[in-house]
């Protein structure tokens, strides 16, 4: 593992990560990690990139195959991987000259049930 590669740590039941705001005020430390990875997600190109790793054929794609779909230089693509990898929200395997990257499943858990809103708090009339 490199330097810059961080093991992840799988849960057996990643719905129980968070509780969605409307049941309990965040903790600091939950609302900065949290923070931190929709900050990532904020950008367009970051949540381009995020949805091309997403969508490729066994959940994960080269980096080299990552650089045609957008109108910035190569460098700018491997920052905003770095930003994405940083948050949490991919992880990275080196394979020889390339890089591979792929979704980390249990961050896009935690986000999905932060913002679950229950059936019970949707007011009468409001679109779902």
């Amino acid at each position: 593992m490199s330097k810059s590669e961080l093991p992840v740590i799988e849960q057996d039941d990643q719905t129980d990560c968070c509780s969605p705001m409307v049941r309990e005020p965040l903790g600091e430390e939950a609302a900065a990690d949290l923070a931190r990875m929709f900050k990532a997600l904020s950008d367009p190109v970051r949540l381009r990139l995020l949805s091309l790793i997403a969508s490729y054929e066994g959940g994960e794609a080269c980096v080299c195959d990552l650089t045609g779909p957008f109108d910035v230089s190569q460098p700018t693509i491997s920052h905003h991987l770095k930003v994405l990898r940083e948050a949490g929200l991919v992880g990275s395997e080196r394979r020889g000259t390339w890089v591979y990257y792929r979704v980390v499943p249990a961050a896009l858990a935690r986000l999905s049930s932060l913002l679950q809103a229950p059936s019970d708090s949707v007011p009468a009339g409001a679109a779902t």
